[in-house]
């Protein structure tokens, strides 16, 4: 402290308050970087994630060997075959998320340390590829342990790009030397599991090719999904193998070839891991009795209805039906409940007495009673129109913008595909398929999104040999979104029907949800009135940028208008830039326009009157 006052004289102290502040090393809980870590995982992915609150569990007394017997794998393992990882397969409907969903619950309950992952091609975009996996399942082996944390810390610490790296190196860095960092310690009684379902559902993810424009430019794909699940599948292996790995690894999938290839030990001499099959090894059909016997006394309190309501062997029928599928029996039981036309007796009759084909698709009973509640819509065409596009529409918006998912609410959806904005039309086409798809009350609708109880249902509808005359072709779609794309724009320059402005930010960002398919669905549906000027608005969109947003707002989407403000408000250069790219040659030729901007120049010499202006602007400002 002295050397503070050295050399100093002639002064008087009063009062006198010294601080002494000591620089002091970072705390080694490692919050900075485990904060990082947190931004990198998929927590709707995690199996009691708010995303997964309806997510399918096993009804109480249902599934209770498969349970015991695999629990008691994660605790003890095999004694003739000591690998720590076994694949659970079955096909679409034995209830695999079920099972895994309520396993993970008792592994929680019980006090074992459990790390999920449950993929899903239908939900949000962290649970459909493979980015976030082994950050995720890092984060949540770091919250069992404070020297975990610490070693996990210091890995992100020393390897502050790990999270750009691949699967491979990541388990190796965020998991395995961390493990192996504590393993002479109290490592030694740790044991958990780490579940894996769903990882079929896994998709590659879509890399755009932004140097070509027009109707050449597409998404293309670097990978397959079956590369994605065997780099997953590798990574796990990895772990499973390493002597400093205390986890037992539990996945779920359906039997496709890359699983039975790399679960076949006389395929793959690397894996020795027991397969588990649903199907085969165990019979559901006492399962699904008890599950319909209590789905049955439940209907038969809430309707008030005699003892006697089933006819005859209703449920060993439904039992024989159901084929090993809980899906089947599920779907029948909301049919039940979700009627609106016919009380519960007489739909169970219904479905009793519905006719299939004899074949040997162990679906086919699934797939007649889809095709029974579809056609009670009154347009059953019309109808799975809307269910694919809303399917299209939910996947695309979160994949392509992923931090404005939120826009793509049901009511936003309705406004872009009922043809009258103020009609009742989705309530008509999906009254009678509340059995099937998810559908938010109507004061819910601004905020909630449609939904569906199973990705069988797009399974079913996505195969023409099963769905049959309700069979729709991609391109059909592609034309059935865009021109309600067209609708809206025409009608969002009459100041008499003004928008929510959610809806104009989902128009904003519409040409990034479909990519590059808009390109060949708009000649089909132009020429347009001139009054679908401001499509050219969305064509120049910067995605993200709502200082753009909020001009397209203002200005009520008048082109001309826009320019005025945009050459007032920004600086020369963006203002050239924007007119280049509103001339034709300007986005014929750039390659500075985002992919969303390409179907624009499909169009361009059908919009009568604008573009004439535009590109003497363009000119002149260029010159």
């Amino acid at each position: 402290m002295a050397n503070n006052f050295e050399g100093a004289h002639d002064f008087q102290v009063d009062k006198l308050k010294i601080t002494n502040v000591i620089n002091t090393p970072p705390s080694s809980s490692g919050n900075g970087p485990l904060k990082e870590l947190e931004h990198h995982i998929a927590a709707e992915a995690l199996h009691d994630s708010a995303e997964r609150c309806d997510a399918p569990k096993c009804h109480p007394e249902t599934r209770v060997a498969v349970q015991d017997d695999l629990y008691d794998w994660i605790e003890n393992g095999d004694v003739d075959n000591p690998n720590n990882m076994k694949w659970v397969t079955g096909p679409a409907g034995t209830g695999k998320s079920a099972i895994m969903g309520s396993l993970s619950d008792r592994c929680k309950k019980n006090g074992l340390p459990v790390a999920s992952f449950f993929f899903s091609s239908t939900g949000s975009i962290g649970r459909r590829t493979k980015t976030a996996f082994v950050t995720t399942i890092a984060h949540q082996i770091a919250q069992h342990r404070q020297d975990l944390k610490d070693a996990i810390a210091a890995a992100i610490e020393a390897d502050t790009i790990i999270f750009k790296k691949n699967l491979d190196v990541q388990m190796e860095t965020l998991v395995l030397a961390p493990l192996r960092m504590i393993v002479g310690g109290p490592n030694a009684g740790l044991r958990g599991v780490i579940i894996v379902d769903g990882l079929d559902e896994c998709e590659v993810e879509q890399i755009h090719d932004t140097t070509t424009t027009g109707s050449k430019a597409k998404p293309t794909l670097a990978r397959t999904n079956d590369q994605d699940h065997l780099e997953i599948l590798q990574a796990l292996n990895q772990a499973s193998s390493d002597p400093s790995f205390p986890f037992r690894i539990l996945i779920a999938s359906r039997p496709e070839r890359v699983f039975r290839e790399f679960f076949d030990p006389e395929s793959n001499s690397t894996s020795f891991a027991r397969k588990l099959d649903l199907h085969e090894d165990y019979n559901a059909d006492a399962d699904i009795t008890l599950f319909l016997e209590a789905q049955f006394n439940r209907l038969r309190r809430r309707y008030n209805l005699p003892s006697s309501w089933l006819p005859p062997d209703a449920i060993k029928n439904l039992v024989d039906k159901a084929s090993g599928q809980f899906i089947y029996a599920a779907t029948v039981i909301r049919f039940l409940e979700m009627g609106h036309r016919e009380p519960p007796k007489a739909l169970i009759e219904t479905v009793l007495k519905m006719e299939f084909m004899k074949t040997s698709n162990p679906l086919e009973h699934l797939d007649a009673l889809y095709a029974h509640i579809l056609e009670s819509s009154p347009d059953s065409p019309l109808s799975v129109q809307w269910i694919i596009s809303i399917h299209q529409l939910t996947m695309a918006g979160a994949m392509y913008t992923p931090n404005t998912g939120s826009v793509c609410t049901a009511s936003n959806i309705n406004l872009l595909l009922q043809k009258d904005p103020e009609s009742s039309e989705a309530e008509h086409l999906l009254g009678n398929l509340y059995s099937l798809v998810r559908i938010p009350p109507p004061s819910n609708q601004a905020t909630a999104k449609y939904d569906f109880y199973h990705k069988s249902l797009l399974d079913f509808l996505g195969d023409p040999g099963r769905c049959g005359t309700l069979s729709v072709a991609t391109d059909e779609i592609d034309v059935f979104i865009c021109d309600g794309f067209v609708r809206a724009c025409k009608r969002g320059c009459d100041t008499h029907f003004p928008y929510p402005e959610n809806f104009l930010k989902f128009l904003v960002y519409f040409p990034s949800y479909l990519g590059l398919s808009v390109g060949s669905a708009c000649s089909k549906i132009f020429p347009t009135p001139a009054s679908a000027d401001w499509w050219v608005l969305l064509a120049i969109k910067h995605q993200g940028d709502e200082h753009l947003f909020d001009l397209f707002r203002k200005i009520h989407y008048n082109v001309r208008g826009f320019l005025n403000v945009v050459s007032e408000s920004r600086s020369d250069t963006y203002s050239f830039s924007i007119l280049s790219v509103l001339s034709a040659a300007g986005i014929a030729a750039s390659r500075r326009v985002e992919f969303g901007a390409a179907p624009f120049c499909v169009v361009w010499d059908q919009l009568p009157g604008l573009h004439l202006a535009c590109a003497s602007r363009g000119d002149r400002v260029s010159s």
